[in-house]
Formats: C-alpha cells, sequence, structure tokens
C-alpha cells in the first residue's frame, strides 16, 4: 500500500500533535468487521476516546487553573480587603478569588463526573448480578456524553478564566496561559462535537430505557438532597433543591416530547440546554456528597481540617455560582423547536 503526508495542518492548539493530510494511492482497504456494521463498531472506540476526551479537558482545565492560582499568588497590587495589607497578592482581591474559587468547583465537578463514568463502565461489566450490570450500564450511557461535553466545556471556561487571571499578561504567549486556551478549543470539537453529544443524549440515551435510569440518577440526587440539611442551611440546600426540580422537569418535558413524533425540533432544540443542565446538576451532586463525607471524616476526627473544610465550602461556591443559574438552562430547554424555525436563514442574515 502506498500512502504519504501531502501536507501539515496549522492549528490553532494541540501543535504537539501533528495533523496531516494522508494521500494512500493504490490502497487496499481491509473489512473490519461484518459489513454495515462499521458504524456499531467503531463506537467501542468512541465510547472509550469520548470518555478520555473528557478527562483531557479536566487536565488542561487542572493545569490553567494551577498557572493562574501561581500568578495571583506572586502578582501584588492593591490592598487586601481583608488584612489591610499594602501591596498584596492580587489573590486577595475578590474577584480573582472569587473567580479562582469557581474554576476549582468547576473542575472537581468535572472529574467527578468523569470518575463515575469510569466506575459505571466498570461495573456494567463486573457486577455481580446481571439487573446489577444493567443499571450501571444505564448510568455508564447517560453519564458518557455528559463526561465528555460537559467537561470540555468546563476546560475551554476554566482556561479562558485562567487566562483573564493574568491580564494584560495573559495575552502574552510569554507567560503560558494562552497556551491552555488554545489546546482546550479542540476538546469541544472531536470523537463527536458537542452538539452531537447532546443530541445523542436526548435522541437515545435518555430514552433508550423508557427513562429509568434517568430517573434512577434523580431519585439518587433527591436521596442526597435529604442528607444535606445535616451540614448546611438556607440557600445552599434551595438551590440544590431547585436544581433538582429543574432537571427533573428537564427530563420529563424530554421524555414527554420524545414520545411525540411531531415533536422532533424540540427535542432536538432542547438538547444543548437540557446536557449542561444535568452536568450542572450532577456535578453538583457529587460536590455534595464530598461534602457530606467530609463533615464526616471532620466528626470522627480523621484528616486534615484544612482540606476537608475546603470539600465543604468548595460545594457552596458550586451552589451559588451554578446551581443558581439552572432556571435559566430550563428556560432555554423549553423553548421550542417553533422558535429557531422562525430565525430562518434570512432572519439571520438581516
Amino acid at each position: 500500500n502506498s500512502f504519504r503526508p501531502v501536507g501539515v495542518e496549522h492549528k490553532l492548539g494541540i501543535h504537539a500533535s501533528p495533523t496531516c493530510v494522508m494521500a494512500y494511492e493504490d490502497a487496499t482497504a481491509e473489512l473490519v468487521g461484518q459489513p454495515n456494521q462499521g458504524l456499531a463498531h467503531m463506537f467501542v472506540m468512541m465510547n472509550a476516546a469520548r470518555l478520555a476526551v473528557g478527562m483531557e479537558g479536566v487536565g488542561i482545565a487542572e493545569r490553567a487553573y494551577q498557572h493562574a492560582l501561581t500568578y495571583a499568588s506572586e502578582r501584588r497590587q492593591g490592598r487586601s480587603v481583608w488584612t489591610g495589607q499594602a501591596n498584596a497578592p492580587i489573590l486577595d482581591h475578590p474577584d480573582v478569588r472569587r473567580t479562582l474559587a469557581v474554576m476549582k468547583s468547576k473542575i472537581a465537578a468535572a472529574r467527578a463526573i468523569c470518575l463515575s463514568t469510569g466506575v459505571a463502565a466498570d461495573l456494567a461489566r463486573h457486577a455481580a448480578t446481571e439487573d446489577e450490570r444493567r443499571q450501571w450500564k444505564g448510568r455508564e450511557d447517560l453519564f458518557t456524553p455528559i463526561a465528555k461535553a460537559w467537561s470540555t466545556d468546563i476546560g475551554c471556561e476554566v482556561a479562558s478564566q485562567g487566562v483573564q487571571i493574568h491580564g494584560g499578561m495573559g495575552f502574552i504567549e510569554e507567560t503560558g496561559a494562552a497556551q491552555y486556551y488554545r489546546d482546550a478549543r479542540i476538546a469541544p470539537i472531536y470523537e463527536g462535537t458537542n452538539g452531537i453529544q447532546a443530541m445523542d443524549l436526548v435522541g437515545r440515551k435518555l430514552s433508550q430505557d423508557g427513562g429509568e435510569s434517568a430517573k434512577a440518577l434523580i431519585a439518587d440526587f433527591k436521596d442526597t438532597l435529604a442528607k444535606l440539611p445535616k451540614l448546611y442551611s438556607g440557600k445552599p440546600v434551595e438551590r440544590f433543591a431547585n436544581a433538582v426540580e429543574a432537571v427533573e422537569d428537564a427530563t420529563l418535558w424530554i421524555l414527554d416530547a420524545k414520545a411525540d413524533a411531531a415533536r422532533g425540533a424540540d427535542v432536538l432544540t432542547a438538547a444543548d440546554a437540557y446536557l449542561k443542565l444535568l452536568g450542572d446538576v450532577t456535578g453538583g451532586w457529587m460536590l455534595a456528597k464530598g461534602a457530606l463525607w467530609a463533615k464526616a471524616e471532620l466528626d470522627a476526627g480523621n484528616g486534615d481540617p484544612v482540606w476537608l473544610n475546603g470539600k465543604i465550602a468548595l460545594y457552596e461556591v458550586y451552589a451559588a455560582n451554578v446551581l443558581g443559574h439552572v432556571s435559566s438552562r430550563l428556560a432555554a430547554v423549553g423553548q421550542g423547536g417553533a422558535l429557531l424555525e422562525r430565525m430562518s436563514a434570512d432572519v439571520l442574515a438581516g
């Protein structure tokens, strides 16, 4: 077989990975698997790749966060609003610290979603009973598009915020902050764009078992919600309660729309907002579980109190800055396909 590279692509990021246009001349292709089953065979690889790309988003986000945190700890300007110290590190400015705290909370949520997807994949194959394996397979199928799409969106968002923390220096290649931003941008695109992940979620994964897996996940949300008042009162509990209600309403709305053949446009229009909503709430659920565990460890006198109290505070940051906005996600889920139909090519160009 004859093949040769005919050009190297000049990409926005991931420059360490050369991307080439290949020419195959007088080449013979070998059939892999059975005829007309190529897509099914490919998805054995694709599902694993989607989780790996989700972790790529987490990894880039974590590195961008660490880079920004170091810069904010070393760069000095102004007076601390907490200590009154002059020439304080910019970490002592509330907006910078808030940004870093939100970055950290989103990374923790994305990492938990990806790791939980891996656990579900293992248990879907190795749980003790067939019924348990079926249930875990449903959880794996539900989580895979979220792990890929939600986590890579977080990667881009956190990398962008990392540039912002650096201020004008973030726009200068010398600091290295921009490289994370450029490298992160491919992750929502390859191994199935995030729009494809959202359509897969609402088009297949959500309804393939009649919504059983999604309803089981929502039941887990409610179980954790019932325990939260042991640790928090007021807004941290209220925000999670509102988020669970929103994702349940959105799930039932999509399942109802999916059952009506005439509402296909409604389902696909809702896809992106629904995936983001389910990702937001799933991430909050996992951070809430982590906070409850941290409280139990503190009560038992185990572990590092600073680290454990940090997990408790991290959920509160996430609840205020992410779960507090779920109503807008729910509104976008219910906007309907007719609205987008009105936004014709002529309207968009006008």
